[in-house]
C-alpha cells in the first residue's frame, strides 16, 4: 500500500489547522467553516478508502492465507534517538481497530464539521465570536485522535494522547470569558493530567523491561510490511520474561501487573472511569458539537482503544484484567443512577457517556479467548462503533433542542414533538438505539457484552443486565420529558421552537439511519483480538437477548407510565426515597469530597504549613544573611571613602601592625 494516502490522512487535518489558526481571521465566517468542511470530508473519503482497502481488498499485504488480518505498519520514520534502543518512531498502524477507529473519527468529527455550520450561528444568522478559531481546533483535535489511533509505538500514541488533552482543553474552553467553562477546562486537563503521569511511568517500566515501544512486538500479532522489516523476538522475549517463575516482581505483584495497570490509569483519566470521572459532566460547557465529538465518540473512548491495543499482553496477567472490570462495572452502575436524576440535559448524556464507556471496559474484562474466542473484545469494539453513532446522533440532537429553546434544562422544553418533529424521530431512534431495543445497533452491540460478561461470571452478567435496565429508563425518561410530558410554552416575544436548518438536521438523519443499521454489520468478521474472522452471529445467545431485551423494554415502560405525561408519580417516587435521590442528584458528592481534599487538606493541611515555612524560614534566612550583609557593608563604606590621606593612613597603620607582629614573632 502506498504511504500517500496515509499521510493525507494525518496532515490534512494538520494543515487546515495551521491554514484557519493563522489566516482564519483574514476570512469570512462562511468560508472558514466551508474549508474546514470540506478539509474534514477530504480526510473522510480517504479514510474509508483505506479502511476499505485493509478489509475488504484481499490484499496479501492485509490477509494471509488463513484470512487472519495482519498488522501493516504502511511507514515508520526514527524521530528521536536517545540511544540503541531508545528510538521515537512516527509512523502508520493499519490493523482491525485502527482502520475501524478511522472510520469512526472521521465520519463523527466531519458530522460535527457540518453540523457546527448552522449551531454556532444564531436565528438572526450571526456567527460565533472566534468560529473560525473553534473550526481550526476541531482540525487539531481530529488530527490527535487520528495520530492517536495509528500510531505504531505506544510512545507515539503517548504524544498525541497528550495532543488529544491539550486540544479538548481548547474546545471545552472555546467560550473564554466564561468562568465556568474556564474553569471545566481546567479540570479536565489537570484531572487527565494526573492520569496520564501514571501512563507515563507504566510506559517506561514497560519498555525498561521489554526493551521495545513497538507494538507489532507487544503484542505478537502477525505482521505484514512492504517498507519496515520488524521481529517478533521481542514478543518471544516478553513472553520469556513475564511468563517463568524467575519474572521480575514489585510489592508482591508482577512488575507487568503494574505496569499494565498504571498504563490504565491513563486510560482511566481519558475515559472518564470512577474516581478519575468528574471532569467529563462539567466539560459540558464547551459548544455541544465539541460534546459530541469529544465526549461521545472519540477521546473518551481513547481509553478503552489503549487496552485493546495492548490486549495481548493485559491476557497475560489476569489480575489486570480483573481490575479493568471492577472498575468498569463500579464506574457503569454509578453514572446510569446518577443519570436517573439529571435535570441538564447534556449532563444526562454526559453521565450515559461514563456508563457505556465503562460497559466497553466491562467487555474488555471479562474477554479471554477461550470464550467463543475472545468474544468481549469483538464485543467491546463493536459497542465502541455503535456508540458513536447514536450518542453522537443523541448529543447533535440534544444541540438541536438546546439551539431551539436557548436552555439545557428540560424544564424548558416538554412537548417539542409537534414543533420539531425531525428532531423527535431521530431522538427517538437513538434512544431506541442506546436502550438496546432489536433492531438498533445497540441491541447487537450491548447483548454480545452481556453474553461476554455470562461466559465469564454470573456476577458480572447480572450487574451489567442492571446497568443496561437503567440506561434504558433514563433515556426514557429524558426523551418523555423533552418531547412529551406536557404542551410547551411559548413565552411571549419568543418563536415557537423548529427544526433547525439542513446543516444540522442532516447529520441527525446520517446518524439515525446508520444506527438504525449498523448492528447487522457482520462485526466479528472484521475485527478480532487476534485477526481471525468470527462469526459472531452463529454464536449469538439469543436467550440473553431475550432477557436484556424484555428488561429494556420493561425500563422503558415504567419510564413511559411515570413521564409520557404530568402526573405526581415522579415526585411520590424521589419522596420515598429521598436520601438516594438527593445522592443521585449532587453525583455522589465527589466533587464536594475533591474539594474537600484538595482545599481543606492539601492545600491547608500540607500546603499551608510548607508555605509558611517557605515565607518565614527560608525567606526569612535569605533575608538574614541580606541584612547582615547590608550593615557590614554600611560599617566599612568609609574605608572606600576615595581619600587618598585616608588609604596613606590605612596603609602605614597596617605597615606598623605588620611590624609590631613580625617583632613579637621574633621575641
Amino acid at each position: 500500500m502506498e504511504a500517500t494516502i496515509p499521510v493525507l490522512i494525518l496532515a490534512i487535518p494538520l494543515f487546515m489547522f495551521l491554514f484557519l489558526g493563522l489566516l482564519g481571521k483574514y476570512m469570512t465566517h462562511k468560508l472558514a467553516g466551508i474549508l474546514g468542511t470540506a478539509g474534514m470530508g477530504l480526510t473522510l473519503v480517504l479514510a474509508y478508502y483505506t479502511a476499505y482497502l485493509y478489509f475488504f481488498s484481499g490484499a496479501p499485504e492485509f490477509v494471509n492465507e488463513a484470512n487472519d488480518r495482519l498488522q501493516f505498519i504502511v511507514f515508520n520514520q526514527d524521530w528521536l534517538q536517545f540511544y540503541d534502543k531508545l528510538i521515537i518512531r512516527i509512523g502508520f498502524l493499519l490493523d482491525p481497530i485502527s482502520a475501524m477507529m478511522l472510520v469512526v473519527i472521521t465520519t463523527i468529527s466531519f458530522m460535527v464539521h457540518l453540523y457546527s455550520n448552522g449551531y454556532m450561528r444564531d436565528h438572526h444568522g450571526v456567527y460565533e465570536h472566534g468560529f473560525q478559531r473553534f473550526y481550526a481546533f476541531l482540525s487539531l483535535f481530529s488530527f490527535s485522535m487520528l495520530g492517536l489511533v495509528v500510531a505504531t509505538n505506544i510512545f507515539q500514541m503517548y504524544i498525541f494522547w497528550e495532543l488529544v488533552g491539550a486540544s479538548s482543553y481548547l474546545l471545552i474552553g472555546f467560550y473564554y470569558i466564561k468562568p465556568s467553562a474556564v474553569s471545566a477546562s481546567k479540570k479536565a486537563f489537570i484531572v487527565t493530567r494526573f492520569a496520564d503521569l501514571g501512563f507515563l511511568i507504566g510506559i517506561l517500566i514497560l519498555s525498561y523491561y521489554t526493551g521495545t515501544f513497538n507494538f507489532t512486538e507487544l503484542t505478537s500479532m502477525n505482521v505484514a510490511s512492504d517498507t519496515y522489516q520488524v521481529s517478533l523476538s521481542a514478543a518471544e522475549h516478553i513472553k520469556n520474561i513475564f511468563s517463568t517463575s524467575a519474572a521480575p516482581v514489585f510489592l508482591g505483584g508482577s512488575v507487568l501487573t503494574w505496569a499494565l495497570v498504571l498504563i490504565f490509569m491513563g486510560g482511566m483519566g481519558k475515559s472518564a472511569m470512577m474516581p478519575l470521572h468528574i471532569w467529563l459532566p462539567d466539560a459540558m460547557e464547551g459548544p455541544t458539537p465539541v460534546s459530541a465529538l469529544i465526549h461521545a465518540a472519540t477521546m473518551v473512548v481513547a481509553g478503552v482503544y489503549l487496552v485493546a491495543r495492548l490486549f495481548p499482553l493485559y491476557l497475560m496477567e489476569e489480575v489486570s484484567l480483573t481490575i479493568v472490570t471492577v472498575v468498569g462495572a463500579l464506574t457503569a452502575l454509578y453514572a446510569a443512577m446518577v443519570a436517573c436524576t439529571q435535570i441538564d440535559i447534556k449532563r444526562v448524556l454526559a453521565f450515559s457517556t461514563i456508563s457505556q464507556i465503562a460497559f466497553m471496559m466491562v467487555s474488555l474484562g471479562v474477554a479471554r479467548p477461550d470464550f467463543h474466542e475472545g468474544l468481549g473484545y469483538m464485543a467491546s469494539m463493536f459497542h465502541l462503533f455503535t456508540h458513536a453513532m447514536f450518542k453522537a446522533l443523541l448529543f447533535l440532537g440534544a444541540g438541536a433542542l438546546i439551539h431551539a429553546v436557548g436552555s439545557n434544562d428540560y424544564t424548558a422544553m416538554h412537548g417539542l414533538r409537534k414543533y420539531m418533529p425531525i428532531t423527535n424521530i431521530t431522538f427517538l431512534i437513538g434512544c431506541l438505539a442506546i436502550a438496546g431495543i432489536i433492531p438498533f445497533a445497540g441491541f447487537f452491540s450491548k447483548d454480545e457484552i452481556l453474553s461476554a460478561c455470562l461466559g465469564n461470571s454470573m456476577i458480572a452478567y447480572l450487574w451489567m443486565s442492571m446497568v443496561a435496565g437503567l440506561t434504558a429508563f433514563y433515556m426514557f425518561r429524558l426523551y418523555y420529558l423533552i418531547f412529551w410530558w406536557k404542551e410547551h410554552k411559548v413565552h411571549e416575544g419568543h418563536h415557537a421552537p423548529k427544526d433547525q436548518p439542513w446543516t444540522m438536521t442532516l447529520p441527525l438523519i446520517i446518524l439515525a439511519a446508520v444506527s438504525c443499521v449498523a448492528g447487522f454489520i457482520p462485526f466479528g468478521n472484521l475485527v478480532s483480538w487476534d485477526g481471525k474472522p468470527y462469526d459472531f452471529m452463529a454464536h449469538f445467545d439469543w436467550s440473553v437477548a431475550a432477557v436484556s431485551l424484555a428488561v429494556a423494554i420493561v425500563a422503558i415502560l415504567l419510564a413511559t407510565k411515570m413521564y409520557i405525561k404530568e402526573n405526581p408519580l415522579p415526585e411520590k417516587m424521589r419522596n420515598a426515597l429521598p436520601a438516594l435521590w438527593k445522592w443521585c442528584h449532587h453525583r455522589f458528592y465527589w466533587d464536594e469530597l475533591y474539594m474537600f481534599i484538595t482545599h481543606k487538606i492539601i492545600f491547608g493541611v500540607i500546603c499551608r504549613p510548607i508555605a509558611w515555612f517557605d515565607r518565614h524560614i527560608i525567606d526569612g534566612t535569605m533575608d538574614g544573611f541580606a541584612y547582615v550583609t547590608n550593615k557590614a557593608s554600611y560599617a566599612i563604606r568609609g574605608l572606600q571613602s576615595g581619600k587618598v590621606q585616608m588609604y596613606v593612613w590605612i596603609y602605614l597603620i597596617g605597615v606598623l601592625l605588620l611590624g609590631v607582629i613580625t617583632a613579637l614573632c621574633l621575641i
